[in-house]
């Protein structure tokens, strides 16, 4: 669905002297169809400017890029993709409706199809009906953020490319919309997005790719990145009717292991699988209960701040 290789981009810097700025280096990266595809980096990492370049915003100082089999520069293939910015702006003075109406003239639509789907979108990214014969510069930034989500689905697209989806969004919003793109999945639609709520990501993506400062430094199935050594390092066991205070002393004489204070329990880490039993043995004589056991895996998060790390 996405070919790119190679791609550059420089921004100019200075008056005088004009300093080049390299946003983003020789990327390479493929996407496969009817997937959400997660695209992480750190601020300035050059994610923006990805997508920017893919949708013809700007223009590649090198490399090149294919859309759908199609070079990023023949614009017809537009018509099969849909696009929000992290911060769309539209027309102020527009009502909901006539911004999905108008967008759905550029693509062709009849009124009927036009009236049909605006009435759809707006219901399925959760704004208000009541909301929609409202302008647009009286909405908050959540609110246009749901339209901007309605107008990138509005022709029906092979794919999407989101910049920031759940910007601006409570955490309702948020659930709301990610049901929105897992639906899309669901449809067979492939879903380029970049976030920085790596929950979302966690949740929703298949394959991921991380930039650092312009450079691609991680891709592939986010399981198995998260899964790299493909052995679980720590377990964590739960426990309640205890205080951590009460196990401490016979929880430090297990080597690695360690203890949090939780309300009405404890927390408690350890990096072999045989010491579990000893943990029990310990809570048991202390008059505690069990509430889990569960292995404790690389979060998203902790690969994200490894491979973004200077």
């Amino acid at each position: 669905m996405v070919e790119i290789e190679n791609l550059t981009k420089d921004y100019e810097k200075g008056f005088w002297k004009k300093k080049k700025i390299r946003a983003l280096d020789g990327l390479n990266l493929q996407v496969e169809g009817g997937q959400i595809f997660g695209f992480l980096g750190g601020n300035g990492a050059g994610k923006s400017t990805t997508i920017k370049l893919l949708m013809s915003i700007i223009f590649p100082t090198e490399g090149t890029a294919k859309i759908l089999g199609e070079d990023i520069s023949n614009t017809k293939m537009h018509s099969k993709i849909g696009y929000c910015p992290e911060n769309p702006y539209f027309y102020d003075y527009l009502k909901a409706s006539e911004l999905m109406n108008y967008f759905g003239e550029l693509f062709g639509l009849d009124s009927t199809e036009r009236k049909r789907k605006t009435e759809e979108l707006l219901t399925k990214v959760g704004l208000d009906e009541k909301d929609w014969n409202k302008q647009l510069r009286k909405f908050s930034k959540g609110m246009l953020q749901r339209v901007g989500l309605a107008q990138s689905l509005i022709n029906d697209p092979e794919i999407v490319f989101y910049d920031e989806p759940m910007s601006g969004l409570d955490p309702t919003g948020r659930r709301e919309i990610r049901e929105l793109i897992a639906e899309l999945r669901d449809k067979g639609k492939t879903v380029f997005m970049s976030s920085h709520i790596l929950s979302d990501i966690e949740a929703l993506c298949d394959n991921v790719a991380i930039l650092r400062k312009g450079k691609l430094v991680a891709t592939g199935n986010l399981q198995d990145l998260l899964n790299k050594s493909g052995e679980i390092q720590e377990f964590e066991i739960n426990v309640k009717g205890v205080t951590a205070k009460s196990l401490e002393n016979e929880i430090s004489k297990i080597s690695g292991a360690t203890i949090t204070a939780k309300p009405n329990g404890a927390n408690i880490h350890v990096t072999n699988e045989n010491d579990i039993e000893t943990v029990l043995q310990i809570n048991k004589k202390t008059g505690g209960n069990l509430v889990s056991i569960q292995p404790v895996k690389q979060s998203l998060e902790e690969l994200f701040v490894q491979e973004t790390k200077e």
